[in-house]
C-alpha cells in the first residue's frame, strides 16, 4: 500500500504570543492551584485565575481555570481586561488541544474586550494568534492578513517581546510556504530581539526553525544540531506541543539519511508526548511519520494501522463541518468589530451633545437660540435617520439569525433558547433513531480532491434533509460520511418509528438510483442503515455555538443497527420491529454478536404490508 508522501513543513511549529509575552511555569502554576484550592487567598481572585491559566502548561487544565476566569469575570470591576485574558488563553488551550474552530472563536472574543478597552498592544498580540490559527489550517492568505495587521500595530507601540513574537511567527509562514528568503531575516531581526529579552522560549524556537530551513538547504548535521539545542531549552520549560513537533522533524531528517533507527525513536518519543498530552495535531502528525516509516521498511501491516490513526485524528482537526465554520468565522468577527466601532462612535457623540447643551447660555437672545435649535433639530434629525437605518440592519442580522437558529434546533427547542438563554435537557420515553454509513467511503475519500469530497457528501445530505423534513424528523448531526436523523422529539407526533422506516426507504431509493443512473462514478456509494426506538435525552449543548443532540443506550444501540448492516439494506433492533411489524414486512436475522453488548435480536426491513398504520401510544416527555 502506497501513502502520499507528506511536505516537509506539512507539521508547522506555531505557538501564540503569551507564551512568550508570558513564559510558561509549570511550578509557578501548581503553586497557584494550591492556593486556589485551599482558599487561603487574599485579594483578587480573577487575577488568581488568570495568572494559573497563563501559567499552566497543560491544556487541558489550562482551558480548566480559562474558563472559570470568563465565568467570573462577570462580576468583576476589571471585566474587560479578564474576559480579554479569559478567551486568549482559552484560545491558547484549545489550538494545543487541536480544537480550532472553538479557538479562532476565543481568539476573536478577546479581541473585541481589546477593542473596547481600545488597547493597542492587545489587539496587535491577539492578531498574531489569530494568524497563527489560520497558518495552522492552512489558510494562509487569511494567516498573512492578520500577521501584517499585527506587526503594523506593534511596530509602533515597541512591544518588544510581542513583537518579536510576531516577526518570528510570519517567518514560520514563509518557511512552511517554502520562502526562504523571507523567512530568514525574519527569524534573524527576531532572533536579535529574543536574545536582548534574554527570552529563552523565543531563542528555542528560533534555533529550530534556523534548523529547518538548514535540513531544506541540505545541511543536515547543522539541522541537527540547531534543532537539538532547541529541544534542550523546550524540555526544560516544558513546552510540550514544540518538542514534540521538532521530535517529528528530526525524525524526518534521520528518515532522509536512511538511518531508520533514529527516525524510529523521534517519531516515537513525539507520539508518546503527544498523546500523554492530548495535543491532536501532533498525535496525527507522529503517526503520518511512523507510518511512512513502516511503509519504507517493508512493514505494511504496521503502515496502515499507524495510517489509519493518522486519519482519525486529521478528521477530527479537520473535518467539513469544522471547514464551514472557520470559513465564516473572520466574516462574523468583522462585522462585530464594526458594531463596536459604531457603539464607540455614538457614545462619543453622546457626550458631546451633553457638554453642547451645559455649555448653552439661556439668556443669549431669541435670535442666537433659534438657531441653535434649529442647528440641534437638524442634527436630531439626522440622527433620527442614522438609528433608524441602523435599527433597520439589526432587525435584518436578527431575522437571519432567527433563521440559522432554526436550522441548527428544533423550533420548540430555539424558542425557549430565546425566552429564557438557556434550554432545559428533556427525557423521550419513546424516540427512533436512525444512522447511515457509506460503504468504502473511507477509502475512496482519501484519493479525492477536497472540492469532491465536500460536492460528494452534500449531493447525499441535502437530498437526506429533504426526505427527512418531509416526513417531519429531526436531523441531529453529520460526522464524516455518518448521518444521525431521530424522530419523536415533537411533543405532538407519536408515529416516529413507521416514519423514520418509510424515510429510510426514500433513502435507500435514492442511493440506488444514484449508482444505476451513474454506476462508473467513484463518488456514488451503497448505504448501510441502522435504526432502534427506545428513550433519549435531548438538550442543547454549548453557550456560543449551540448543537442540539442526543444521549442514551437508544442512540447506541441504533448505531450498532447500522454497523451490523449490509449495503442496501435497512437493519432494525427489535423494539423498533414490535411497532412496525403490522405495517412493514421484515426478515429475522437471529440473534447477532454486537461489540461491547453481546447478542441482540435484528431484522431486516423489506417493504410495505399496506396495512394501515397501528396507533400508537404518545410520546411522553420528562425534564432531567
Amino acid at each position: 500500500m502506497i501513502f502520499k508522501r507528506k511536505s516537509f513543513f506539512l507539521i508547522g511549529v506555531y505557538f501564540l504570543f503569551t507564551q512568550f509575552f508570558v513564559a510558561q511555569n509549570q511550578k509557578v502554576a501548581d503553586s497557584l492551584i494550591d492556593i486556589y484550592n485551599s482558599g487561603n487567598y487574599k485579594g483578587d481572585v480573577y487575577l488568581l485565575l488568570r495568572n494559573i491559566s497563563q501559567e499552566e502548561t497543560n491544556p487541558e487544565i489550562r482551558l480548566k481555570y480559562a474558563e472559570l476566569t470568563i465565568e467570573k469575570a462577570v462580576v468583576s470591576d476589571s471585566v474587560t481586561n479578564y474576559l480579554y485574558a479569559g478567551h486568549l488563553q482559552k484560545g491558547n488551550a484549545n489550538r494545543d488541544l487541536g480544537n480550532y474552530t472553538i479557538a479562532l472563536n476565543s481568539f476573536f472574543e478577546s479581541l473585541n474586550y481589546a477593542t473596547l478597552a481600545n488597547n493597542n498592544a492587545r489587539i496587535g498580540a491577539v492578531s498574531i494568534s489569530i494568524a497563527d490559527i489560520y497558518s495552522e489550517i492552512g489558510n494562509s492568505e487569511n494567516a498573512l492578513i492578520y500577521y501584517n495587521k499585527g506587526i503594523e500595530i506593534l511596530r509602533k507601540i515597541n512591544a518588544s517581546t510581542t513583537f518579536a513574537t510576531a516577526l518570528f511567527n510570519l517567518g514560520d509562514e514563509h518557511l512552511k510556504n517554502g520562502n526562504f528568503d523571507e523567512a530568514i531575516p525574519l527569524f534573524k531581526e527576531s532572533s536579535i530581539l529574543f536574545k536582548n529579552l534574554d527570552n529563552l522560549i523565543g531563542t528555542a524556537y528560533n534555533l529550530g526553525n534556523m534548523g529547518l530551513v538548514h535540513a531544506e538547504q541540505g545541511k543536515d548535521d547543522l539541522a541537527i544540531k540547531n534543532i537539538n539545542e532547541a529541544i534542550v531549552i523546550l524540555e526544560k520549560l516544558e513546552d510540550h506541543y514544540g518538542i514534540s513537533a521538532y521530535l517529528t522533524y528530526m525524525s524526518d531528517i534521520y528518515s532522509k539519511k536512511n538511518d531508520r533507527k533514529s527516525a524510529l525513536k523521534y517519531s516515537e518519543r513525539s507520539l508518546d508526548l503527544a498523546q500523554k498530552y492530548g495535543l491532536k495535531k501532533q498525535i496525527s502528525d507522529a503517526n503520518l511519520q511512523l507510518s511512512e516509516l513502516y511503509e519504507k521498511a517493508g512493514n505494511q501491516k504496521k503502515s496502515f494501522q499507524y495510517y489509519k490513526n493518522y486519519i482519525v485524528y486529521r478528521d477530527s482537526i479537520k473535518n467539513i463541518e469544522s471547514v464551514e465554520e472557520i470559513a465564516d468565522i473572520r466574516t462574523k468577527s468583522e462585522v462585530s468589530q464594526k458594531q463596536i466601532e459604531v457603539n464607540l462612535l455614538e457614545k462619543d457623540a453622546e457626550i458631546q451633545l451633553l457638554k453642547s447643551k451645559k455649555q448653552t447660555n439661556i439668556t443669549n437672545a431669541v435670535s442666537i437660540v433659534s438657531v441653535l435649535v434649529l442647528l440641534l433639530a437638524f442634527g436630531l434629525y439626522r440622527r433620527y435617520n442614522y438609528i433608524k437605518k441602523t435599527k433597520s440592519i439589526i432587525e435584518e442580522e436578527k431575522n437571519r439569525s432567527d433563521h440559522l437558529l432554526l436550522n441548527i434546533l428544533p423550533e420548540e427547542t430555539a424558542q425557549e433558547l430565546k425566552e429564557n438563554g438557556k434550554v432545559t435537557a428533556k427525557k423521550f420515553d419513546s424516540t427512533t433513531v436512525l444512522f447511515t454509513d457509506f460503504k468504502d467511503f473511507t477509502h475512496y475519500a482519501e484519493n479525492l480532491s477536497p472540492e469532491k469530497l465536500v460536492e460528494t457528501v452534500d449531493f447525499y445530505f441535502s437530498k437526506f434533509d429533504e426526505i427527512f423534513e418531509k416526513y417531519d424528523l429531526e436531523k441531529i448531526k453529520t460526522v464524516g460520511d455518518a448521518y444521525m436523523c431521530a424522530g419523536g422529539l415533537h411533543f405532538h407526533k407519536n408515529d416516529h418509528a413507521l416514519k423514520m422506516v418509510q424515510a429510510a426507504f426514500d433513502i435507500k431509493a435514492f442511493v440506488d438510483g444514484a449508482i444505476k443512473n451513474n454506476p462508473t462514478n467513484e463518488t456514488r456509494f451503497e448505504i448501510r442503515i441502522g435504526i432502534n426506538t427506545g428513550p433519549v435525552v435531548a438538550g442543547v449543548v454549548g453557550t456560543k455555538k449551540f448543537a442540539y443532540d442526543i444521549w442514551g443506550d437508544t442512540v447506541n444501540i441504533a448505531s450498532r443497527m447500522e454497523s451490523c448492516s449490509e449495503p442496501g439494506k435497512i437493519n432494525i433492533s427489535h423494539d423498533t420491529y414490535e411497532i412496525i411489524k403490522e405495517s412493514f414486512d421484515c426478515v429475522y436475522r437471529g440473534e447477532i454478536d454486537v461489540k461491547n453488548r453481546g447478542t441482540m435480536k435484528m431484522y431486516f426491513v423489506n417493504g410495505l404490508n399496506n396495512i394501515k398504520y397501528p396507533k400508537m401510544p404518545k410520546a411522553k416527555i420528562n425534564m432531567a
